[in-house]
């Protein structure tokens, strides 16, 4: 938090203290709704939140609303008189309320529907009936279309009269009778126009698109790439149905990257934040993975123990090693896969490019292998040996198996999230248990293989 903000904190503490209503909402006009929601969930108890809140301006209201905790949101609901939730819900946007509604208990919601108009409710369950991951998901109702023949003038007064309530007036969508998108115009196009020219004259009829059923992830990557504040959503016969604005690409782009860090770190992805999670919960997204990891590490046991009595004849000092080559291979895939991940998160590469991606990395491993390979070699010979007598043989093997370890740990590790991605699984799934397990076994068998072929 600035010092500014701590600054602001401080006066409407006092004015809120002192009963100074008045400057407090003064003060409150100047803020944005997400530092007063940050205000109220640091600084307030149960019983001055709901007073706040009531003191907000009629015009921040709803806006705080959608910005403050789920937990706040749901004991604000269950202490709002009817009147006052029908004032928060009517003023909010379309998917905002269905945001609020997917988070809210079975009796919390019954609530809020019964407080919403008619035309709204049938909306709200219209998005409701979209699947989570999809574009229909996030998109919202609240928008401004136009004909093509409608003029400049009218299309500036329809804005007038009906754009307070809409998610945003800045992009406009041009359809024809059947609802059918044709084209996009800006206000800023309009205002360079004439008065009485036509939309179709200034509209961009090459209008970028997504379907309702389209997953959100690369809705967000859309926004990105093509630096838009909103993308119209379109069903499968090219009606325009709603909008997603960027406030809700963001919003997926956070969410998914949170994920996505979770399940590499062997967690089951949790969507509150981390202090208010319950010790039951985060117990429950991380045990299932640290079980099944330490099941898969009996392969690494079964094969060690395998080998273990002919590593010991041959040599005393190769078992000792053996962490640190699994902890490179390990770090080696680990580098590879969260790179590769991350490319194919943000689109840069697909599943075709496999080959290009395999030879790269190749390279790059042949690279680093040799590299790590003749530092190893030294720390053996000048440090190790300070403690166990090391021949130049086993310093050897034991170098040439870091590299071709390292090596392989790459391939592994840019290998599987494209064929996880392939065939549909989530690359970061992938990228943790299935990754860590293949590298500590293939490393383990290069290790006692080269071993007992050369010593």
């Amino acid at each position: 938090m600035t010092q500014e903000l701590e600054v602001m904190f401080e006066r409407i503490s006092f004015c809120f203290e002192t009963r100074k209503f008045a400057d407090l909402r003064i003060l409150l006009l100047d803020m944005e709704p997400a530092d007063i929601a940050l205000f109220m969930e640091d600084n307030l108890n149960e019983k001055e939140q709901l007073m706040f809140f009531r003191i907000l301006p009629k015009e921040l209201a709803s806006d705080v609303f959608v910005e403050i905790d789920t937990d706040l949101q749901e004991i604000l609901i269950k202490a709002f008189t009817d009147k006052e939730l029908k004032a928060v819900i009517d003023d909010m946007y379309l998917d905002d309320t269905v945001d609020v509604i997917e988070e809210m208990p079975a009796n919390v919601v019954k609530r809020i529907l019964q407080n919403s108009t008619p035309e709204d409710r049938k909306q709200i369950n219209e998005l409701l009936e979209y699947p989570e991951d999809s574009a229909g998901s996030i998109m919202t109702t609240e928008f401004i279309s136009f004909s093509p023949s409608t003029t400049i003038e009218s299309a500036f007064e329809k804005i007038r009269r009906t754009g307070v309530n809409k998610e945003t007036i800045y992009t406009c969508y041009v359809v024809d009778r059947k609802k059918r998108l044709v084209g996009v115009v800006s206000v800023k196009d309009m205002l360079l126009a004439e008065t009485n020219a036509l939309i179709a004259d200034v509209m961009d009829s090459n209008a970028i698109t997504v379907e309702t059923l389209e997953d959100k992830e690369q809705v967000a990557l859309k926004f990105s790439k093509y630096d838009f504040l909103a993308l119209p959503v379109i069903d499968r016969e090219g009606c325009l149905v709603g909008i997603v604005t960027v406030d809700d690409a963001v919003d997926v782009i956070q969410e998914e990257a949170t994920e996505d860090i979770q399940k590499m770190a062997a967690v089951l992805p949790n969507e509150k934040p981390y202090l208010k999670q319950s010790v039951f919960s985060t117990w429950k997204a991380r045990v299932p993975w640290l079980i099944l990891l330490l099941i898969t590490s009996t392969f690494t046991s079964l094969i060690l123990a395998s080998y273990e009595q002919k590593l010991n004849k041959i040599s005393t000092v190769l078992l000792a090693f053996v962490p640190m080559l699994m902890g490179t291979a390990g770090n080696a895939g680990g580098q590879t896969s969260v790179t590769i991940i991350r490319a194919l998160a943000v689109g840069e590469i697909e599943f075709k490019d496999i080959f290009k991606v395999m030879l790269k990395e190749l390279l790059v491993s042949l690279c680093i292998g040799l590299t790590v390979g003749v530092i190893c070699f030294a720390k053996i010979m000048l440090l190790d040996n300070l403690y166990s007598t090391i021949a130049l043989n086993e310093a050897f093997v034991i170098s040439l198996v870091c590299s071709i370890s390292l090596i392989m740990a790459k391939l592994v590790g840019c290998i599987l999230p494209l064929f996880a991605k392939k065939i549909r699984l989530d690359p970061a799934v992938v990228a943790s248990p299935l990754m860590t397990t293949i590298v500590d076994a293939l490393a383990l068998i290069i290790y006692c293989t080269i071993s007992l072929a050369i010593l």
